[in-house]
């Protein structure tokens, strides 16, 4: 069954850093805004790299995310996929974020994972003519990358 993305992207103007994953996993679209499996440690390392409590509400997140100038959504508009797997994405079809680009002082783009950077060379980078830095995916499924590991790897979306 084909699953159109449900969540809008999260941005402001003073936005520097886009960080775009795959597609949003069952818990994220029951939430409606990123990463809400628990398990899922992106709030941990985003929180930790910048000094801050990790966030637990919504509202808590995109606190987190404007307070250090992340733009924050996903490479993958609509496709079809099993339950949270990215391993089970067919039929993928890029969203535009070019309207986060017109609209916000994006330097650097970085994406969550191999399945998000395989997606995002794909249909992405040559329409906007940027590189995306690929860090390790943040999923419980990573399992080979600590908490630690990963906040040290994702250390550099720190402009």
């Amino acid at each position: 069954m084909k699953i159109v993305h449900p969540i809008e992207p999260f941005y402001q103007e003073n936005s520097k850093i886009l960080i775009l994953g795959s597609f949003p996993s069952v818990k994220s679209r029951e939430q409606m805004f990123f990463y809400g499996h628990s398990q899922n440690r992106f709030w941990r390392v985003i929180s930790s790299i910048f000094g801050e409590k990790a966030p637990n509400s919504i509202e808590e997140k995109k606190a987190l995310l404007k307070n250090n100038g992340i733009a924050l959504w996903d490479v993958i508009h609509s496709c079809e996929i099993t339950g949270s797997s990215d391993s089970t994405i067919k039929d993928a079809r890029p969203n535009d974020i070019s309207k986060i680009l017109k609209s916000a002082n994006i330097q650097k783009i970085f994406v969550n994972g191999k399945t998000a950077k395989a997606h995002y060379d794909k249909y992405i980078k040559n329409e906007i003519g940027r590189e995306a830095i690929c860090l390790p995916s943040t999923s419980p499924a990573n399992a080979a990358w600590s908490l630690d590991k990963l906040i040290e790897a994702w250390s550099q979306i720190k402009l």
